[in-house]
């Protein structure tokens, strides 16, 4: 343990910069080292911690699906969901379906639904050439 006179003459003999590494430790710790190196480390550092993939997951569902197939779909959308991606929920029409668009906005509300409270909207659904698009993410 050396004094912080004693550490700041090392460091300027070596040609290298006094850094204070953990101020709240009981004696504070004190590196001496490169402050340019260094400060370009944390930064590195600290941008990686804050990467996050926000990748926008799909997940494409027919108008007459059934109920097991359903479930096994939205399995899959909650694994998304829990490792923090959002997720485009698209209901597809197919030929004569399109006359009843109103059953697509009902399957979306009953997916909304089914996820539960744990969900946001981000957008909500809207109808565009043959199908309809939604976005949901975690709260």
């Amino acid at each position: 343990m050396l004094s912080r006179t004693e550490a700041l003459a090392a460091a300027d003999q070596a040609g290298l910069d006094l850094v204070e590494v953990s101020p709240n430790a009981d004696p504070p710790v004190a590196r001496i080292v490169d402050w340019g190196k260094y400060n370009y480390q944390k930064t590195k550092q600290a941008q990686k911690s804050r990467q996050k993939s926000l990748d926008m997951k799909q997940m494409r569902i027919g108008l007459k699906i059934g109920e097991h197939d359903l479930d096994v779909k939205l399995r899959k959308v909650n694994g998304f969901l829990d490792s923090g991606h959002k997720v485009k929920i698209t209901v597809i029409y197919r030929g004569r379906e399109l006359a009843h668009k109103e059953l697509g906005f009902k399957l979306a509300e009953r997916v909304t639904d089914m996820l539960g409270e744990s969900i946001v909207v981000d957008q909500p659904p809207q109808f565009a050439g043959r199908q309809l698009n939604f976005v949901v993410r975690k709260k």
